[in-house]
Parts: C-alpha cells; sequence; structure tokens
C-alpha cells in the first residue's frame, strides 16, 4: 500500500517543520513505507518552497509543485491531487488548525470498514468570534438551500481517499471549482468524522472576500436556483409595473389633471421595461458567462515545475 499526502502552500513557512514531523510520526505508527508529501505553491509569497527544496535533499519524499502563480486554493489542491501516485491520499492543510496526527483516525476508520471511499472531517462547533460562526452557519444553509446537491455542514479539507474515488473527481473537469460540492457530488461511499480545530497562529488567509467569492463560486456551480429565482423576482416586478400602470390610468379618469400623463407613462413603462430585461439578461448573461469560462478549455492551474527527486 502506498499513501500521498497533498497539502498546498500559501504563507506556509512557519508551520511546515511540525507539519512534516507529526505527518511522518504518524505515517511510521501506521507502518506504512512507501508515501509521498506532495506540496503544491500556490504562489506563496514567503520562504515555504525554499525550506522545502533544503529539506529535500535528505528527504526524496518530499514532492513540490510549483504553479506559475496563484491560482486559488481550490485549485491548487486540485493540481496535487493530479500528482499524487498512492493508493490512498490525505489531503491536508498544513496550518496546524487540525493536527496531522488525524491520518491515525481516518485510517483506522477505513479499515473497520473496507467499503468506504473517503473518510473526511467536519467541525460540530465552529471555532472564531460570534461573526465568524454566525457568517459560516449562514454560509452552509444557503449553500443547502439553493443547491441540488446536499453537502454536509462545516465540512473539513482533510481527507482520505482512495484513488479510484480521486480518479473519479478529477475525471469531473469543472472549470468552475468548489470542492466541497464536488467532492459529494461523485458519491461513493464517504464517512465524516467529527475534528475539533485548534485556534491558528497568525492571521488567516482566507479574508472576508475570498470566503464572499467562494460562496458565489459554490452556489453558482451547483444550481440553477438563483437565476430561477431572478426569473421570479422580474416576473414579480412586471405584475407589480401592470398594477401600477392601471392604478394610475383609473386615477387619471378620476382626478383627469391632477394626474400628470407623460411623466408617469414614462416611470411606469421604464420600470416594466426593468423587471424584463433583468430577468433575461440575468439569466443569459450567468448561464453564458459560465459556458464561456469551461468551453475556453483553459487549465485550471499551470505547473511552472516539479522539483521531485528519485
Amino acid at each position: 500500500m502506498t499513501l500521498s499526502v497533498v497539502s498546498t502552500l500559501y504563507k506556509s513557512k512557519n508551520f511546515l517543520e511540525e507539519f512534516i514531523e507529526v505527518i511522518e510520526k504518524s505515517i511510521e505508527e501506521l507502518a506504512i513505507e512507501k508515501y509521498e508529501l506532495v506540496f503544491v505553491n500556490d504562489g506563496s509569497p514567503d520562504e515555504s518552497v525554499d525550506y522545502l527544496l533544503e529539506l529535500q535533499e535528505n528527504n526524496n519524499r518530499i514532492k513540490v509543485i510549483d504553479l506559475s502563480r496563484n491560482f486559488g486554493h481550490h485549485y491548487a489542491i486540485q493540481a496535487g491531487l493530479k500528482y499524487a501516485t498512492g493508493d490512498y491520499v490525505f489531503l491536508i492543510d498544513n496550518d496546524l488548525e487540525v493536527s496531522p496526527d488525524v491520518l491515525l483516525t481516518f485510517f483506522q476508520e477505513i479499515k473497520d470498514d473496507e467499503n468506504l471511499d473517503v473518510v473526511y472531517g467536519y467541525q460540530e462547533n465552529r471555532k472564531g468570534s460570534f461573526l465568524e460562526k454566525y457568517l459560516g452557519k449562514l454560509f452552509w444553509i444557503l449553500i443547502n438551500k439553493l443547491s441540488d446537491t446536499k453537502i454536509p455542514h462545516n465540512i473539513l479539507t482533510e481527507r482520505l481517499m482512495t484513488k479510484k474515488y480521486v480518479e473519479a473527481l478529477l475525471s469531473l473537469n469543472d472549470a468552475n471549482l468548489f470542492l466541497g460540492g464536488m467532492m459529494h457530488w461523485v458519491g461513493f461511499q464517504q464517512k465524516g468524522i467529527p475534528i475539533k480545530k485548534r485556534q491558528r497562529q497568525g492571521q488567516s488567509t482566507y479574508s472576508f472576500r475570498k470566503r464572499a467569492e467562494l460562496m458565489l463560486q459554490a452556489i453558482t456551480s451547483f444550481s440553477g436556483k438563483p437565476l430561477v429565482y431572478l426569473f421570479y423576482f422580474g416576473i414579480t416586478i412586471s405584475i407589480f409595473s401592470v398594477i401600477f400602470i392601471v392604478y394610475l390610468i383609473v386615477r387619471k379618469l378620476i382626478y383627469m389633471d391632477e394626474v400628470q400623463i407623460g411623466w408617469t407613462s414614462l416611470v411606469a413603462v421604464s420600470i416594466f421595461i426593468l423587471g424584463i430585461l433583468s430577468t433575461f439578461l440575468g439569466i443569459i448573461g450567468i448561464y453564458l458567462y459560465k459556458v464561456f469560462i469551461q468551453v475556453q478549455g483553459r487549465p485550471n492551474a499551470i505547473v511552472k515545475r516539479v522539483y521531485e527527486k528519485k
């Protein structure tokens, strides 16, 4: 049996020494002799790559996938999975919020049930401030309300996967990535394990803007419901504009010169046209944009160089 550990690099230098020490100790406890540590450099601005290359001189299990720029967490993960060669693939962030020795728990679950293809971690209770907890809860509620694929709340990056599952995941070839949804859309036998995250040392690199972009990506990649809601919103505006026009006509007939025909008719018609245009242009525009990205056929990430010792 072989194992690939996949992790992404972005301002990771301060965590790598402890991360590698703990993950290799866990692999040793599992008595796995053939393994690789795959690190994907997602345009990290610190010395993460240089540090790993120094370690690689004495540790040929370290493999560094150097991307040409910062493409984003999910795209970097996808690139790492493509280069993973193990029978099992362990995906984990290296910021130590989740201890790498969770690998032992995941492997025990798969050992107890050979039908499992994936063991993933999730938080029973989110860490952080009240606002962070509230926004996180709202994120997962919105995702599941708007998405056709039901996704467990508070899922984590950390998961142990079989090679056949990873191959199925990579076969999707989505240009608009939301891995949390894709990983459950694929199916297979999956089991969630509650994991308690530790407080991160230093500031998180996931800003509010990035979280908002992730939510938009998640919703638009896995559901057409927002477009349906937009359609009904436009129809509602159109109906109310028709009612408003009728109301103005009735007022004109009753009060005559008190109602100015030119101004009111212009406003009513403008609102009516706005409702129609917002409905159909919204539908066409979003779908066309998604199709445009997909048919461009661009790779989701570009690998500049692979550092590997054999």
